[in-house]
């Protein structure tokens, strides 16, 4: 079977940049990006291409050259399901917040929702394929949905789950280390799995295009980021012991990622990992294990977000402890809000609870950062629930400007890791700074010694 027209359900961090990319290597196939929010797909045909709705290095580039060619973002769902061989689902599957599960299980409401529409739309027949990260046996649910609508049609359902990092999608999209396909194991299920290999083989290596069953390629994804962000909370476990022994966390993660066997990457001690996909897809984890009775597999998952969860409580404390104890009517200024560097994506960044946690210390909090807007920041804190709207706005401050952002603070917290940080100016920072000027680095990102020299009084993680 040969695919010349796409659809994808959901225009968010997924389903943007990887259409984008399979537009921009497969000039014959006709790519339809579909999403119900009008705001969101205004967004990605603003002719101001900058200002498309989701910022990663390299992606307003091949967004410039492929929309309106092959490359096109509608609201029109329908008509897209109608028109298209392969449907990409790539919408937003959240921890439940309610219910069975809450705190836990993946949400499929949306992607049951999409299931539902595809069965009511379709008149031929279609190649499915999951987009979204979700918990494994989920294509069992869909073809539930799906064989159940009457119309005649035969759907086959691939897994492709996504591993893009985000900050470095674009690379990771042209480059990837592996592009995962899960198939049903029948005659058809096999077609749709080459079908979907053909597409990736137009610009990624047959030996990098790895074809499983489908329920491999489901828990595969939930596995690989559970074991990073497991790494992650490991050398940040050690950090709290090494700064109460006095050894330095960045040696030790030095000296064990030198054997080959254990590998450098992931070792990076910081405030704690944040982003979409790893609390979440571990919640997932622990929350399959639960429902099958396999308690001790839940238990051992669910350390990995509980040491996270400390890691960052610990750091907001810190600040709290070194500023005599008190950080009520004190200014602190945190440099970063978004959960990593190269993007505005603020999912589970640690810089949101850091914040909340000050707030609650009554602090006067002020919040830089050179991708992530106002309104985000405040939507993220009143995500949490823990004051009113009117509060957050009214307790902290966003400012555009890192300079004076820092002005008259009594601390500086750095919370992402954004290269601009290093280049600033921080004899000019301390001098705008109260004294004594603390200096609270998150992201192990500054020269320390510099900093003492300059006259900071510094505080890092894993450091005694």
């Amino acid at each position: 079977m040969k695919v010349s027209n796409i659809c994808c359900i959901g225009a968010g961090y997924v389903g943007g940049p990887t259409m984008t990319m399979i537009a921009a290597k497969c000039p014959h196939i006709k790519v339809n990006v579909v999403d119900i929010n009008k705001k969101r797909i205004d967004s990605w045909n603003d002719p101001d291409v900058s200002n498309i709705p989701i910022y990663e290095p390299g992606l307003s580039d091949l967004v410039k050259k492929t929309r309106g060619k092959n490359l096109f973002f509608t609201t029109d769902v329908n008509q897209a399901i109608l028109d298209a061989d392969m449907i990409f689902i790539s919408v937003n599957t959240p921890t439940k917040t309610y219910g069975v599960g809450k705190g836990m299980a993946a949400d499929l409401k949306y992607i049951e929702l999409c299931a539902r529409q595809i069965a009511e739309v379709a008149t031929t027949d279609k190649i499915i394929v999951e987009k979204s990260t979700l918990p494994v046996r989920t294509a069992e649910a869909l073809r539930s949905i799906l064989d159940n609508t009457g119309n005649g049609v035969h759907f086959d359902i691939l897994s492709n789950p996504e591993f893009l990092a985000e900050g470095t999608a674009v690379s990771d999209l042209l480059n990837p280390d592996r592009v995962l396909i899960g198939a049903e194991n029948t005659e058809k299920g096999k077609k749709a799995q080459q079908a979907l290999v053909d597409v990736y083989s137009n610009w990624v290596s047959q030996e990098r295009i790895l074809t499983t069953n489908v329920w491999s390629s489901e828990l595969s994804k939930l596995t690989a980021n559970a074991f990073l962000a497991q790494r992650v909370s490991s050398i940040n476990a050690l950090s709290e012991l090494c700064e109460v022994t006095e050894a330095d966390v960045n040696e030790v993660a030095r000296a064990i990622g030198t054997d080959s066997r254990i590998g450098a990457k992931f070792l990076q001690s910081s405030v704690g990992f944040g982003g979409s996909c790893f609390q979440k897809d571990i919640l997932n984890l622990v929350y399959i294990a639960q429902t099958y009775g396999l308690q001790e597999v839940a238990d051992y998952w669910e350390q990995v977000i509980i040491m996270n969860d400390h890691q960052k409580r610990r750091f907001a404390k810190k600040i709290v402890k070194t500023l005599f104890n008190t950080v009520s009517g004190k200014k602190i200024t945190l440099l970063g809000w978004a959960f990593k560097k190269d993007t505005n994506d603020t999912r589970e960044s640690a810089a949101i609870y850091v914040a909340d946690y000050l707030l609650n210390e009554q602090a006067e909090v002020t919040v830089y950062d050179p991708k992530v807007t106002n309104e985000q920041i405040y939507s993220d804190l009143n995500y949490l629930g823990t004051r009113s709207d009117e509060e957050n706005r009214r307790l902290l401050k966003v400012e555009n400007n890192p300079m004076k952002a820092v002005e008259n603070a009594h601390a500086t917290a750095v919370l992402t890791e954004w290269d601009e940080f290093v280049q600033y100016d921080w004899k000019q920072i301390y001098e705008h700074m109260l004294k004594p000027a603390f200096l609270f680095d998150g992201r192990m990102l500054l020269d320390h010694e510099k900093m003492k020299q300059i006259g900071f009084d510094v505080y890092t993680i894993g450091k005694g």
